[in-house]
């Protein structure tokens, strides 16, 4: 059931990827529901699963549709408002198709005082997203800005998906590029 005949809004289809245009297809099928059922009895309500639910399916989908959240929303007997009010309250969630490596750098006052923008500069070039929030052309990359990854000590410090890299400079960046493709 999509989120309009839940009662939603529902967003406009995402074409920047012809990969990411096919219908819906359910995440929480065969062993992925098994899964979940496990998951929602370590919890003391479904409501409590809402979190791990969604990284599930941001794990096998790389990011969390309007479907998706529907889904999930159904799953937990929870509103599909409701879910979409956490997806859009948590900025790991990806709210639309993401390249399969993504890239966050850390652009807060201490990082930039270290060259954090050329850092930026030179994961856009060498990754060919030219414009953060973009994906790459081959589809491998998604680079943004963060606020802080707290390592005030370390700049200017990178994560690429769950990896966290410390000290990152522009001229390090094709090598630390070439661990991913």
């Amino acid at each position: 059931m999509s989120i309009r005949e839940m009662g939603g809004v529902e967003a406009p289809a995402d074409t920047s990827h012809g990969r990411h245009a096919e219908p819906h297809q359910p995440v929480f099928v065969g062993t992925r529901k098994q899964e979940l059922d496990e998951l929602l009895t370590r919890y003391p309500s479904k409501m409590a699963a809402l979190l791990p639910a969604l990284w599930m399916v941001q794990h096998d989908r790389g990011w969390v549709s309007d479907d998706a959240m529907a889904e999930v929303a159904g799953l937990l007997d929870l509103t599909p408002a409701y879910v979409k009010g956490v997806v859009t309250f948590y900025t790991m969630y990806h709210q639309h198709p993401v390249g399969r490596y993504f890239v966050q750098v850390c652009t807060t006052s201490p990082c930039q005082v270290c060259g954090a923008e050329e850092v930026v500069e030179a994961f856009l070039r060498h990754t060919g997203c030219q414009e953060l929030g973009v994906t790459s052309p081959d589809d491998k990359f998604t680079v943004i800005e963060v606020e802080c990854l707290g390592a005030c000590g370390f700049a200017t410090p990178v994560m690429v998906n769950e990896d966290f890299i410390e000290s990152v400079t522009p001229e390090g960046v094709a090598e630390l590029l070439s661990r991913y493709k």
